[in-house]
């Protein structure tokens, strides 16, 4: 991994960048010039001022020379974006570990159209933590407890403890009722996410997903058609939309899921139906302190609060 010379600014991490092994450029500045083309005046005045740095820290001018499969670094500047209406709550706080309680529609970390509105760049904002990593993440649309490092030192420990499925995550979702479905269940799957495509799907092959699911609760819905379920579940994989997967091939996806069955356009700051999915807790024992840790959030789903 190629360590940045620069320092997180204004909780946005400095861009990275490879240059191409082959090409006609004769200065570094020609290629960022051609490649950033639409943002062309920006970069020109990055490189006049000194901001364009190589991977020792030393500034690239308008005559360095290029350097194939060399690494640059800079500052971008996000678009404007709007604010997410939500707010972040902190469930702990310790001198290595952040846990959060993250709301729906706010991004964990910055990625596409969300940027500068994600929970890292929030808090190291508002904390100014320019330090604070997220051990793992969430989906936007999910709310509920996410756990962030303080420290680089500590780190590695954290994000191992997930990356080697030693930490146990319990979520809760509303969802339809099959009464031919029994329960607790699981649901093991070969699942597959291609890269530019938004949902992702099952294939056959050997099952690289598994989810425990259990329903805790029935009532009569809202809308007086049937019933509505409020359902434990237990990723013992992480798949992405793993659960969100899981639960539509028992045919009850869960409530305001925009993905599946099928996917829906939904404009981005329509706040008024939050996927029914919510991060409940998280337990691992401490890769540190060797002690027990549990973490649950105090959010609720809203259709089945209503």
């Amino acid at each position: 991994m190629v360590k940045s010379p620069l320092p997180v600014r204004d909780g946005l991490n400095p861009s990275r960048i490879r240059l191409p092994v082959t090409g006609p450029w004769a200065t570094v500045a020609e290629h960022l010039l051609e490649r950033f083309a639409d943002d062309r005046v920006r970069v020109a005045e990055k490189i006049a001022l000194g901001e364009v740095v190589d991977v020792d820290g030393s500034v690239i001018t308008a005559s360095t020379p290029y350097q194939p499969d060399a690494f640059v670094f800079l500052y971008r500047d996000p678009a404007p974006e709007r604010r997410v209406p939500f707010e972040i709550e902190i469930l702990h706080r310790d001198d290595d570990l952040l846990v959060i309680d993250k709301p729906h529609f706010l991004a964990t970390m910055p990625r596409g159209f969300y940027i500068v509105e994600s929970a890292l760049v929030r808090l190291r904002r508002d904390l100014g933590i320019p330090e604070l990593s997220p051990a793992h993440r969430l989906d936007r649309v999910t709310a509920g407890v996410v756990v962030f490092t303080l420290r680089p030192e500590v780190r590695g420990a954290y994000q191992q403890l997930f990356a080697h499925r030693q930490v146990v995550k319990e979520y809760e979702a509303v969802a339809a009722v099959d009464p031919r479905l029994e329960f607790p269940l699981t649901v093991r799957s070969r699942i597959l996410k291609e890269r530019g495509t938004p949902t992702a799907r099952e294939i056959p092959g050997e099952p690289n997903a598994e989810s425990w699911i259990d329903l805790l609760d029935v009532r009569p819905d809202t809308d007086g058609t049937g019933a509505i379920g409020r359902y434990r579940l237990r990723p013992h994989t992480g798949k992405t939309h793993q659960l969100r997967v899981h639960m539509n091939s028992l045919g009850v996806p869960i409530r305001n899921d925009h993905f599946y069955p099928e996917l829906v356009e939904v404009d981005p700051y329509d706040y008024s139906t939050p996927l029914q999915l919510v991060a409940r807790s998280i337990e691992f024992t401490d890769p540190l302190s060797g002690r027990p840790r549990r973490f649950e959030t105090q959010r609720r789903l809203s259709c089945w609060t209503a």
